[in-house]
């Protein structure tokens, strides 16, 4: 584990290597799974102010699933705040494109400038997973069986899982703490070069 700030790194995110491959996974992490994506207390109160912006970009089934159980529910397995799923399938915020690749629809309405915020920082973290703890967070890589067309793709290209992430671990942690995570890789592959 490297220990940065008030944060615990997974030795995976500098190691392994990841790149998203939509066109092979279809955006299988937006519709697999037992629960939604985790929402920050932050973030439903976002959820909430950009809902009726965010709407025509969904799906009618999408915005039945969110009016029914509302824009972020309880996850009833370990009570964390997770967006709604239609049918306990895929996230209520997915919409398809025409080659049935799942997207975020509160992604489309920030790339469509409707909207400030991107999406939930979970979902712009994905393969990260976060656990926050009193005194420190757990920054994991979550290893999956359905983003083995990502981890082949990020071997390709050679891009390691951080920095496939550098805008979303930057907007989770700040400019600062990417730059001291990069020296810490630079320090690493300065070490096994050398041996």
């Amino acid at each position: 584990m490297i220990e940065i700030g008030k944060t615990l790194i997974s030795q995976d995110i500098l190691e392994k290597k990841f790149v998203c491959d939509l066109s092979a996974c279809k955006g299988a992490c937006c519709i697999e799974g037992d629960a939604g994506a985790p929402v920050t207390e932050e973030e439903k109160a976002i959820l909430d102010d950009i809902y009726e912006d965010v709407k025509p970009f969904m799906r009618p089934i999408g915005i039945k699933a969110v009016e029914e159980q509302g824009k972020y529910i309880k996850d009833p397995w370990d009570a964390e705040t997770v967006t709604p799923l239609v049918n306990e399938k895929e996230c209520a915020y997915v919409t398809f494109d025409d080659k049935g690749t799942a997207l975020c629809s509160i992604e489309q309405a920030h790339k469509a400038g409707k909207i400030d915020f991107k999406k939930p920082i979970s979902c712009h973290l994905y393969p990260v997973r976060i656990t926050s703890y009193t005194a420190y967070d757990a920054v994991n890589y979550d290893q999956w069986d359905i983003c083995s067309p990502a981890c082949a793709c990020g071997s390709e290209l050679n891009v390691k899982v951080y920095k496939f992430l550098k805008e979303s671990l930057t907007r989770k942690y700040g400019e600062e703490w990417y730059a001291q995570l990069e020296k810490v890789d630079e320090l690493a592959e300065n070490i096994k070069n050398k041996t």
